[in-house]
């Protein structure tokens, strides 16, 4: 199987068998090394004031973002199009994943009362009619943050009765009456990552395992209410295509509904490297093998994350058929 997908190892002065559309990029892509990107991963920056005005209203909330802390290479345009996901319960995480550039603490800060309408004030200034919510993994705290989330999704839903909500979440360690204390919230979608294949995950994920996120993801598939699953993973991590297909396999049978993939970028210096970037082709051929065994939505591209273009993902989710590009 392994034939039918384009790796490129991210090495050092290695010549890469690459063959973009553009020519003129050949040279480019010949040699990929340190500080370099294929041409696939560069892209025009994107124009207007919505940015501006929505760094200005996320500021004035004194909000987070996962846009800014997580460093995604999105943020300009999600920006600019006034979209942002929103990161709550503080910026300081109890774990420290090899992966991701939000900072560790053992002792986050204490929750604060009034960021559920801080929030939802924010949603409803952005005129947000879908909103992604996420949150830092709170194990310090006995239900992981469950109950504070609930209170954003109500404030949301109180200033904007009209607003979906998406919501990804942690894996609560594994605490199934903390997860369904979120469930009964009634997010239209609940997001859950996977991150990476079985082999990488010890190393890529702090805490959370292979198998617990999928238990994880089978429990949201059965409790009570119409909602969509999805999860998401990186690659470029070292993962073979067989492992993505495995975990492609493994996240349809717990009943994802939704997959999102997308390449991997170390954040700095001191996270997990980059070990391939993967062709736009083999991004397409993932999302055609997704599609192939049942998954009803792939989405899948290099600039793709969890909650990339989340509302479009949704609508069509609902059956809209909205044109998605997929980088």
């Amino acid at each position: 199987m392994s034939d039918l997908f384009d790796i490129k190892p991210a090495v050092k002065t290695r010549r890469l068998n690459v063959l973009p559309a553009n020519p003129e990029a050949a040279e480019a892509d010949a040699v990929v090394g340190l500080g370099r990107f294929p041409s696939w991963l560069h892209r025009k920056l994107p124009k207007g004031s919505n940015l501006w005005e929505t760094g200005k209203v996320l500021q004035s909330k004194r909000l987070h973002t996962v846009c800014e802390e997580a460093k995604c290479p999105n943020l300009l345009e999600c920006w600019s199009k006034k979209t942002a996901t929103f990161l709550i319960m503080g910026k300081e995480c109890s774990r420290s994943c090899g992966f991701c550039d939000i900072d560790f603490s053992k002792k986050p800060k204490p929750l604060e009362e009034d960021e559920p309408q801080r929030v939802a004030e924010s949603v409803k200034e952005l005129g947000l009619k879908h909103v992604v919510i996420t949150m830092v993994a709170r194990d310090d705290l006995p239900d992981g943050g469950a109950a504070h989330l609930t209170k954003v999704v109500a404030a949301v839903r109180t200033n904007g009765p009209g607003t979906t909500i998406e919501l990804l979440t942690s894996d609560f360690e594994g605490n199934l009456s903390a997860l369904d204390t979120v469930l009964a919230s009634k997010p239209e979608i609940f997001n859950h990552n996977i991150e990476t294949v079985r082999n990488l995950t010890p190393k890529v994920r702090h805490k959370a395992t292979y198998d617990r996120t999928l238990n994880v993801l089978k429990h949201a598939r059965h409790a009570p209410g119409r909602h969509f699953v999805k999860s998401g993973i990186m690659v470029g991590l070292g993962e073979s295509c067989d492992e993505v297909l495995a975990t492609i396999r493994d996240l349809r049978d717990v009943g994802c509904d939704i997959i999102t993939i997308g390449q991997y970028l170390q954040p700095n210096r001191l996270k997990l490297g980059v070990k391939a970037f993967i062709h736009p082709d083999t991004f397409e051929k993932y999302a055609q093998y997704g599609r192939e065994i049942g998954v009803k939505h792939m989405y899948s591209g290099p600039f793709v994350r969890s909650s990339y273009n989340a509302s479009l993902v949704f609508q069509n989710a609902q059956g809209q058929e909205i044109r998605i590009d997929s980088d």
